[in-house]
This record gives C-alpha cells, structure tokens and sequence, in this order.
C-alpha cells in the first residue's frame, strides 16, 4: 500500500509518500509544493489543487492523510494553512483515494513515541523509521513523510480511519504518561 502524506500550507505544502515491505518502511517521494506569494489566493489555490492531482496521478496513492489543523494564535497563518487542507482534502477525495487525518500530537507521539517532539526529533525518526541517510529536508517534506508512516502502522491506533478514533490533546497526554510509566523511553526528555 502506498500512502501519500500532506502536510498542508498554502505558501509551502510538503508532500511524502512511503510504503510498508517486509524490510520495514521505504519512503518513495518526498517534497514540497510552492505557490508565489505574489498571486491572487484564487490562483494559488488552484496552483495548489492542480500539483496535487499531477502527484496523486503520478504516485498512485491507495491513501492520502493530510494533518488535522490545530492552531491556538496567528488567525492568518490558521486561514491559509486551512484553505490548503481544504483543497487537499477534496482533492484526493476527487481522485478516489482513501483520506485520513491526523494531528501534529497524533503523528509525533507515533512515531517518536512523544506527542510533543521538536521538528529535529520528528526529521531524525523519519530517517530511522524509513532507512534514509539523512533527514528528509525542508521540515515539510518530513512532516508529510511522518504522516504517512503513523498511517502505515508505526502505532497500532494508527490504523483507524479519523471517524473511529477520537483523540484530544488531554487522551493523547495521558496516553504518553501511561506509556512513559511502563517504562517506554521518552524521546527529548530533559
């Protein structure tokens, strides 16, 4: 199964897809999407939507999963990075693929075994976990990377589809307590 992660910007969007063998995870493609600045949010929109469905055509993807938005401050950033989930997610549902979200939280504590890993951390396990040489650079394109992988299975509540699965912050915290507390090691403690 190939799954298409999507981490979700207007100005950036970074794209990853990876697949499960019996060797472990592989990641396949991994990179970002750009839209100029300087153009009208119409146009970029579309911009965005059109590279989307060239990928999705390319990659094949049985499963697309685009972070869940979660913002607490800076409306702006919040509005846009929403607008390109909006057309993310339509788009792959356009093209008949599955689609699946996950928060920050969810994919963090799946794959660095801690919900509130620094981007360094989550770039690091994503080498690791899909046996590159080195972390997948720009931070979007991991961060797309790292979405594919939760999904793939590097946690078993991973493999629910979002209407199975409700996770707030405060279960995803006692979540990680309970797992710090039997004994698993906690990834950037201090």
């Amino acid at each position: 199964m190939f799954v298409l992660g999507i981490d979700p910007g207007l100005s950036r969007c970074g794209y990853g897809c990876a697949t499960r063998t019996a060797a472990g995870f592989r990641a396949t493609a991994a990179g970002v999407i750009t839209t100029a600045a300087a153009e009208p949010l119409p146009r970029r929109l579309a911009s965005l939507r059109a590279d989307l469905v060239a990928l999705i055509a390319e990659l094949e993807p049985q499963v697309v999963v685009v972070e869940r938005i979660f913002f607490r401050s800076n409306a702006k950033t919040a509005m846009s990075v929403a607008q390109a989930s909006g057309v993310a997610l339509l788009t792959a549902e356009e093209q008949g693929c599955e689609v699946i979200e996950y928060t920050a939280a969810e994919v963090k504590l799946a794959v660095t075994g801690y919900g509130s890993a620094t981007k360094e951390q989550v770039q690091l396990m994503v080498a690791r976990l899909a046996g590159l040489p080195e972390p997948p650079r720009p931070a979007d394109a991991a961060d797309a990377l790292a979405l594919a992988l939760t999904h793939l299975g590097t946690a078993s509540w991973a493999r629910t589809t979002t209407s199975e699965r409700v996770v707030s912050p405060e279960a995803t915290a006692e979540r990680h307590v309970a797992e710090t507390a039997s004994g698993r090691a906690k990834v950037g403690a201090r």
